[in-house]
């Protein structure tokens, strides 16, 4: 960290080539009009790239093409605050609209489900992209704040709205809302009729050049056990990798103050002194000065967050380089010294996946949690999962909420419809690969997009991980409980470094491995560095990056303790310990260097 050395409150005359550009485009308005309407040619300049992400638009090209000449197409990511719920009208709208846009090279449309509880179109062309964003606009489903300097999607559990203790899902609504970009330069860019909105556009104040970097808020949830009467968190959102988390505290009952946390956030930046980290406890707000708190929080790291070096943009950097204290200080200062200290040794709770089947403890109706290979949705020989989701969301009078996991929860089943349901999910060949039920170690893991449409990535991820979990299983291990998080690059959009087992893309074909996360996601993982301050296992080859992980399964089996997971055996004994008994085990030690 003595390498870190942002530059707060950047002066003007330091700006980086980003920030100058948003200051010229009036944040993210500029020509893109005109850019759009211009078939010319099918990619952007880079000055209107840049202004496009914050209407949820990255320019892509299809990585899998050689040639000097790029084969461009459009990624469209639109937020969906708390990942719904969505309605009938809403998933034939989304559904329909993937049929016409995003057809991939073998001809075959999809719906991408994100970890942020969006959704992504990819193999989008030029041409209809404009058309793509009016139609979803028409189901209330906006791309602005998809990417960009701004506010991203607030993530909330999906589950929470039926917890009758804390409903996360409005929560995020709410604050989606505020934090939203104004809504009428972005309508009149894609001619999108302003009628179909008739809530507040904005209540933050973004200045003309946004903000620093992107910024992501998360509301993690509460349950009462219905046992025991204690009550019980539900962190299925991961709300501490956020710059800020929000944790409901229960008193007598009620949940009327929340414990804050800031500075989480996965991704680093190669050849830069960047780090994965979980967000620290900041302090204890009170539900009349949410909306304050939030807004002074936002507000401190538009004003102070470094402007000319972006892989130190992140309010990370700062609270790590300022200290939460001095922060706080200045917020407190801001905002009217409405936070009161936070809890020591308070916990969000664990991550949950909300798989199968659950009773809905405010309205006894019951919700299904569908397990989604790494979000993406399509028709393929095995599962006809997008006529699937399709057909039970016009059979049945259900919505369909997006998770922090990129699965699907399907909500308000009756008693007297869950056989028809279950009928229907294996009627159109749900829950398994290869002839096999689904493994618990596939449902525990989970890939980002990577290659062949991720500009970013390095390596694949989404196409890799099925077949890594393939051999996985062919070598006896589909029982493992833990979780495998694998990302195509550094930027780490799957949060391996949350996960039990890490896989990071470090290169072609190439990744690097992440250990000291658990599988409740309550630490933070990172990269093995041995004793002279090396990286190792820095570069596993494709091919090899199944032995490594069978090797580190056999070590926990031969030296775990049965009241142990994985993660807590590695954090028990230590990354030298871990090193050592890899580069013993004859699946690994010719890649310890």
């Amino acid at each position: 960290m003595d390498e870190i050395k942002p530059n707060f409150k950047t002066p003007e005359e330091d700006y980086s080539r980003e920030e100058i550009n948003k200051l010229g485009s009036e944040g993210y308005v500029g020509n893109l009009k005109g850019d759009f309407a211009d078939l010319s040619s099918e990619d952007l300049v880079w000055e209107a790239e840049q202004v496009a992400k914050s209407h949820g638009i990255y320019l892509e090209f299809n990585r899998d093409k050689g040639g000097k000449e790029k084969d461009w197409m459009y990624m469209l990511r639109f937020a969906v605050p708390g990942g719904g719920p969505l309605d009938r009208d809403q998933w034939r709208i989304i559904d329909e609209a993937s049929e016409r846009h995003t057809a991939d090279p073998e001809g075959l449309p999809s719906i991408r489900l994100t970890t942020r509880q969006a959704i992504q179109f990819h193999w989008v062309r030029k041409k209809t992209l404009p058309s793509l964003i009016r139609e979803l606009a028409g189901a209330r489903i906006y791309a602005l704040n998809g990417c960009g300097d701004n506010v991203r999607n607030i993530t909330a559990c999906p589950f929470s709205r039926f917890s009758g203790v804390f409903d996360a899902t409005a929560k995020a609504l709410e604050f989606g809302r505020y934090f939203r970009l104004p809504l009428e330069p972005h309508f009149r860019i894609f001619g999108i009729d302003p009628s179909v909105e008739r809530t507040p556009s904005s209540g933050f104040q973004y200045g003309s050049n946004l903000l620093n970097r992107k910024f992501k808020i998360a509301f993690s949830a509460v349950w009462r056990d219905a046992e025991s009467g204690t009550y019980v968190g539900d962190n299925c959102v991961e709300c501490r990798t956020n710059d800020i988390g929000v944790v409901p505290i229960v008193e007598q009952g009620k949940v009327e103050r929340y414990q804050i946390y800031v500075g989480g956030g996965q991704g680093q930046r190669n050849g830069k002194p960047t780090l994965s980290a979980l967000g620290e406890a900041f302090g204890v707000l009170s539900e009349e000065n949410m909306v304050k708190g939030l807004d002074a929080i936002v507000s401190f790291h538009q004003d102070w967050g470094d402007r000319q070096n972006r892989h130190w943009a992140r309010l990370k950097y700062v609270v790590r380089s300022m200290g939460i204290d001095r922060i706080r200080e200045i917020i407190q200062a801001r905002a009217g010294d409405i936070f009161d200290a936070p809890r020591d040794a308070f916990d969000p709770g664990t991550r949950e996946l909300h798989h199968g089947w659950a009773k809905q403890p405010s309205n006894g109706l019951w919700t299904y949690g569908m397990y989604i290979e790494n979000g993406r949705i399509r028709d393929i020989p095995d599962c006809r999962l997008k006529k699937l989701i399709r057909h039970l969301m016009e059979s049945y009078p259900i919505e369909a909420t997006i998770t922090a996991n990129q699965d699907l929860l399907f909500s308000n089943l009756s008693d007297e419809m869950r056989e028809p349901f279950s009928e229907d999910l294996r009627r159109f060949g749900y829950g398994q690969r290869n002839g096999e039920a689904y493994s618990p170690l596939r449902r525990s893991s989970v890939a980002c997009v990577g290659l062949p449409t991720c500009r970013l990535s390095y390596s694949d991820s989404e196409r890799f991980l099925p077949e890594l979990v393939d051999e996985l299983e062919r070598r006896g291990w589909g029982h493992m409980r833990e979780s495998i998080g694998l990302s195509g690059c550094e930027r780490q959009c799957s949060r391996p470094g949350t996960k039990t087992i890490g896989w990071v893309g470090s290169g072609k074909g190439r990744y690097m491995l992440k250990l000291m996360g658990v599988e409740d996601a309550r630490q933070q993982g990172h990269e093995i560095i041995d004793s002279a301050d090396k990286i190792q296992l820095r570069f596993v080859p494709k091919d090899r990056v199944a032995d490594v992980t069978e090797a580190l399964f056999e070590i926990y089996r031969d030296h775990g303790t049965e009241d142990e997971t994985m993660g807590y055996f590695h954090r028990r004994v230590g990354m030298g310990q871990i090193l050592e008994r890899l580069s013993l085990h004859p699946k690994a030690a010719d890649l310890i260097k």
